[in-house]
């Protein structure tokens, strides 16, 4: 069942995943965010019935092991897991990854700033979008 107060940030870089931390907390988010360091350990994480589920995915693309267009790649085929909306919070600003991305059904897209104050817009922005939105409960 998918849990209203889940997010599962899926990012290797300890500093960026500090920053998400950092403005979930100043923002006062009061959502649990699961942190994850790479697309395989997200699917043993989303696969693993006994984890909540979570109410959308925060996506870096650039990660060892299994990097975040494998990650989309791989949850397009899986009919359970397709569902999650996935938002692609990344440093590349390259136009044919926003394409690729969005074609592998990415919910949405954003830039990494490196100015913490619009870093913390950002996350404001998809916090805002997906708490005024109605998303649908998906059983496991």
């Amino acid at each position: 069942m998918q849990e209203k107060n889940l997010i599962l940030c899926v990012e290797n870089d300890a500093i960026d995943a500090m920053t998400v931390k950092r403005a979930f907390k100043d923002l006062e988010i009061h959502k649990e965010l699961k942190i994850v360091h790479d697309g395989s350990e997200a699917l043993l994480f989303l696969r693993d019935d006994k984890n909540p589920k979570p109410c959308f995915i925060l996506l870096d693309l650039n990660m060892p092991v299994m990097n975040g267009f494998e990650f989309l790649a791989e949850i397009k085929q899986d009919d359970l897991l397709k569902k999650y909306p996935i938002i692609v919070l990344t440093s590349s600003d390259k136009q044919k990854d926003r394409e690729y991305c969005f074609d592998l059904n990415a919910a949405g897209y954003f830039i990494k700033p490196p100015a913490y104050a619009k870093f913390i817009n950002i996350i404001k922005i998809i916090n805002d979008y997906w708490n005024a939105g109605k998303l649908p409960i998906y059983s496991s």
